[in-house]
């Protein structure tokens, strides 16, 4: 078995690997909410209610990326065109998980080896983390090149990003972070805002590829 079948069509969009993906990302996202669950009660007391939804940022990443496997696998049995609303639906829950998962997954490892590099433990937890995050943001540039999003959900996707960067800068809201990190937290934001600009020019560089291989495809 060649190196380059690990990334070819045959081998991840065989139902074993969709499945395997699935499962393994749905528990991740299970264990990311239930590692954020303290700082979300936190947040539920001390701030208005929809605050909440800016806490978890990794696991809603991941989330939205197991969701997008999950049309991948519901694409092995239609026997039908989908209607717009579907499509629509499917292009942001893709834009989604490709832009948060990049930008979480990269950002993830690089505050716990910051934090690292400034003195911080870093237990089985940290390696746990890091090996699940960079496996985020391989998965999503792996998938990408079979997701159907469109320009209009990665405009709704960038406006959610710069969003949410501004409500946890702005508002406290970020994940919580090493004491040996806080004195960097202006780094730390002017690091994150500039994830979030790369995660959409990925995202808009995938879907103008796909499209000019669609028009030479025909012409």
């Amino acid at each position: 078995m060649s190196v380059s079948y690990l990334w070819s069509r045959d081998f991840l969009l065989s139902k074993r690997m969709l499945w395997l993906l699935f499962i393994s990302n749905l528990l991740g996202t299970l264990y990311g909410y239930e590692w954020y669950w303290l700082q979300m009660v936190d947040t539920l007391a001390e701030n208005p209610l929809w605050y909440v939804f800016f806490v978890p940022d990794s696991p809603t990443a991941s989330l939205f990326f197991t969701l997008s496997v999950g049309y991948l696998i519901v694409d092995r049995s239609l026997t039908k065109p989908t209607s717009k609303l579907y499509r629509a639906i499917r292009g942001f829950v893709e834009a989604f998980g490709l832009i948060t998962s990049f930008k979480y997954g990269i950002w993830a490892v690089t505050m716990i080896w910051a934090g690292a590099w400034h003195g911080a433990a870093v237990g089985w937890d940290g390696w746990m983390l890091t090996a699940s995050h960079l496996a985020m943001a391989v998965e999503t540039l792996l998938f990408v090149r079979w997701f159907s999003f469109r320009l209009p959900a990665i405009v709704l996707v960038a406006i959610w990003t710069f969003w949410n960067d501004f409500m946890d800068y702005e508002r406290g809201v970020f994940p919580r972070l090493q004491r040996e990190l806080h004195p960097y937290l202006g780094t730390i934001q002017f690091f994150t805002i500039c994830l979030s600009i790369i995660g959409i020019w990925i995202a808009i560089t995938c879907l103008m590829v796909r499209e000019k291989k669609l028009l030479k495809a025909n012409t």
